[in-house]
């Protein structure tokens, strides 16, 4: 065989083969929160994919996936609801199960981080959680994460990729700017340190005043604080308390009863997510507050609502950043005013 075969050769035939692929989007839900999940899927114009998922009798989980994911776009909803253990594990074996079945990107929709007020340390000796659920999914093969209202900004860059960190407050603010349309606002913010939030809730409202509750906190009793006093011109005002979330409610209810103490005319409570731990929905229901406005990141059942609790839905926000992400969009325009 000639040596000068060879050469010749290679340049008439191709050494690699093209194709044009098609990006195929998959939506993957959890048990925790399958309402939310199927509006999302609505508004996308998809169906969830079909999953087999139970408990074993020892509490292990088992997910399997029934229609093949290989080179899918993954979104993967779960809201880390209680029992909070168990939801995240499942989220982190459905992302592991999708990265063996070769999906393309796996992004991971949390519309409540677990764990995420677990963000720095207290005392010697304590854990930084927040940053360990970071490091856990990113081990299970997710590429990206998507999440609603962090408890604190700084948890974004506990995760090694990118992290899209929707707001609910466009969809809070247009709900009060249409009810309490012909209202004086004041923009209250439950303790000092939420205080630039509460400063993006005075502008989003026209420009309202703002004002903060003085409270202490003993950082060896969780759920415990003691409002002391409202810093701010609250009188005569619609008073709009702002937090990321509501446990136990012991906090937001003190505040609202500091408030009305100090001359305000009623108390509007917002949070993004209603955990509602204990006694919270009987402390809410018994406030002085007018209303409670929260959103659907976590599943509320019958015995967690009240009359005073208005529920707005999360789902077309998550929706549109799925889609921005799954078309290479921009997932930041969506706050644009």
């Amino acid at each position: 065989m000639s040596s000068t075969s060879g050469p010749a050769e290679a340049t008439s035939s191709s050494t690699s083969s093209k194709r044009t692929t098609t990006k195929n989007l998959m939506l993957f839900s959890g048990r925790t929160h399958p309402t939310l999940a199927q509006e999302v899927a609505e508004l996308l114009g998809v169906d969830l994919v079909p999953t087999t998922a139970y408990d074993f009798a020892n509490g292990e989980i088992y997910v399997r996936f029934d229609e093949s994911v290989r080179g899918c776009d993954a979104f993967v909803i779960q809201s880390h609801a209680a029992p909070i253990n168990q939801a995240i594990m499942e989220q982190l074996i459905m992302i592991d199960a999708l990265k063996r079945a070769s999906a393309k990107r796996i992004t991971v929709v949390l519309p409540f981080y677990g764990y995420a007020r677990q963000d720095k340390k207290h005392l010697g000796r304590e854990p930084i959680s927040a940053r360990l659920m970071a490091d856990l999914f990113l081990s299970a093969g997710a590429d990206r994460l998507m999440t609603v209202d962090l408890h604190t900004a700084q948890i974004q860059g506990f995760f090694d990729g990118p992290v899209d960190h929707l707001l609910a407050m466009p969809i809070l603010t247009r709900y009060v700017r249409e009810k309490y349309a012909d209202h004086s606002f004041a923009v209250v913010s439950p303790d000092a340190g939420r205080i630039k939030v509460a400063e993006s809730w005075a502008n989003a409202l026209g420009g309202a005043p703002l004002a903060f509750i003085h409270k202490t906190r003993d950082v060896t009793r969780p759920n415990e604080s003691k409002a002391n006093r409202v810093v701010g011109e609250v009188a005569g005002r619609t008073c709009i308390l702002v937090d990321d979330l509501i446990d136990t409610g012991g906090t937001i209810v003190q505040a609202a009863e500091a408030l009305m103490a100090d001359g305000a005319a009623e108390v509007v409570i917002l949070a993004t997510h209603p955990v509602f731990s204990g006694p919270a929905v009987q402390r809410l229901r018994d406030s002085v507050a007018t209303e409670v406005i929260v959103t659907n990141t976590l599943p509320l059942g019958p015995e967690q609502t009240f009359d005073k609790l208005t529920v707005l839905s999360i789902a077309p926000l998550l929706a549109q950043a799925i889609a921005a992400v799954f078309e290479d969009g921009s997932v930041t325009s969506l706050f644009k005013d």
